[in-house]
């Protein structure tokens, strides 16, 4: 055998458990036909938060009279130059992965990977020339791209996926954006703020569907304070590109409505890549468009693995990793923990942010759980005062018999940042009274968390 083991994609899936398996003394490398790092390095969580940040910036300069300050003028954002500044921290993360690469000796064969049945994976170059290698062990971390619709076909330029939407050469003074879920909710708070005129459009009665549901409520008031249109219900029919504008038909509870845009953006999810892969050559088994796998994700097939957006579960970068290093701790022949697919922390970077882990208030009724609820808003908040990012809230959910939290929310400035404290107190079974007697500091955001739990159990001070 050419290697222990070799691994189809170097996203954070792939190039974590590419690492992790040379850490482990597995002679490495790994498959890879486009950037290195993949699609969250280089199109996704990576450069989306540098396009975010610049937002956040503009937003700082132009309401600096709030904090006292007076500014030299309206600030205007450059598009380019924040175009430019999103590529090259993209540039400098997958250089990033490179040196890890050659850190920890693992070869970087380039190509596209396809399976050919057995051990072995034929390596297709950028030139044609074709050759193969065998591993005792292979992992396919082959991603996903952006998801078409039937009547909203991509053609890269007047109604693009979340990669064009990263390098446009000019800024559209107008935007429809079909889908708010993670990357549809980012880029419409990106483009509004930085001056676009942003329809987001869902086809669910409310935006960001997968959270909370008064987490949603507080995200469309927060964009409609933007001055961004939100149309919920609704659903785009069509999208005619054939003038200087896409006039875009938009079918709402009240009827159809016509929307003209300088861009659609298509971000209604993604599709798995596992076409032309050599799946069937080599009898791996897949299901609805995903390869099915066991909880150390091992296919049907000895010796082959699949991990990340392929498999079950949600399509997130930190799941992948978690995956790939689960993956191959059990083919060194660890006792690696299972994946928790019931804690995983959900992120979304908008303004305000979203962070959330476990049942929902909805899913824990419906599961017939008996529960207690907390809640303290930012509004509450000294620190949040202070800064100047009262929007939002934090929600705790705990069983009612023993205290454990079972479900956190949260909507507001850098939560995104707190939810791992929410995640680890899942994690450990913690309750209510533990979170309550853990002392938080003063002034934080944080405090929030501690208030929620006491809040919960009607001992809430600052409310």
């Amino acid at each position: 055998m050419d290697y222990d083991l070799l691994v189809i994609g170097s996203g954070p899936g792939g190039y974590v458990a590419a690492i992790r398996a040379s850490q482990l003394k597995m002679k490495v490398a790994v498959v890879e036909k486009s950037e290195i790092g993949g699609i969250c390095l280089n199109w996704g969580c990576i450069p989306t938060k540098s396009l975010l940040k610049s937002a956040q910036v503009l937003e700082y300069i132009n309401h600096a009279g709030d904090y006292g300050i007076i500014p030299g003028g309206e600030a205007k954002a450059d598009f380019n130059a924040i175009i430019a500044r999103s590529r090259g921290v993209a540039e400098g993360m997958s250089k990033g992965v490179q040196f890890l690469f050659r850190k920890n000796n693992i070869e970087l064969i380039r190509g596209f990977g396809a399976l050919t049945g057995g051990s072995e994976v034929e390596v297709t170059a950028e030139d044609g020339t074709k050759k193969k290698y065998s591993a005792r062990n292979i992992i396919i971390a082959t991603g996903a791209r952006s998801k078409e619709l039937p009547g909203l076909r991509q053609d890269g330029k007047k109604i693009i996926g979340y990669r064009e939407a990263m390098t446009l050469p000019v800024q559209p003074e107008s935007m429809v954006v079909v889908g708010s879920g993670a990357i549809g909710s980012e880029f419409a708070s990106f483009y509004q703020t930085i001056g676009t005129n942003v329809t987001l459009v869902e086809f669910l009665p409310r935006i960001v569907p997968l959270e909370d549901e008064e987490v949603s409520k507080q995200m469309e008031r927060s964009f409609k304070k933007m001055k961004m249109r939100v149309m919920t219900d609704s659903s785009v029919e069509s999208a005619d590109t054939s003038g200087e504008k896409c006039r875009v038909r938009i079918k709402t509870p009240k009827g159809y409505e016509e929307v003209e845009a300088d861009i659609v953006l298509s971000a209604v999810g993604v599709e798995t890549n596992i076409a032309g892969i050599g799946l069937e050559v080599a009898g791996v088994r897949t299901e609805k468009g995903k390869v099915v796998v066991d909880d150390y994700y091992r296919t049907n097939v000895q010796g082959i693995y699949a991990i990340g957006d392929i498999v079950h579960g949600p399509a997130l970068a930190h799941v992948a990793s978690a995956e790939g290093i689960a993956c191959v701790e059990k083919i060194a022949g660890l006792d690696p923990e299972p994946v928790d697919y019931s804690n995983i922390p959900s992120c979304v970077y908008t303004t305000p942010e979203i962070a959330s882990c476990g049942m929902t208030e909805a899913a824990a009724r419906a599961a017939g759980r008996e529960i207690k609820v907390g809640k303290f808003p930012f509004t509450a908040s000294g620190k949040a005062s202070a800064s100047g990012s009262k929007d939002g809230f934090v929600k705790l959910i705990f069983d009612a018999a023993y205290g454990e939290l079972i479900g956190a929310h949260m909507i507001g400035a850098n939560v995104t940042e707190m939810i791992s404290e929410l995640v680890v107190a899942r994690k450990l079974e913690t309750t209510a009274h533990e979170i309550m007697k853990s002392v938080h500091p003063h002034p934080t955001m944080s405090e929030a968390i501690m208030e929620a739990a006491a809040a919960a159990y009607g001992e809430v001070i600052h409310l």
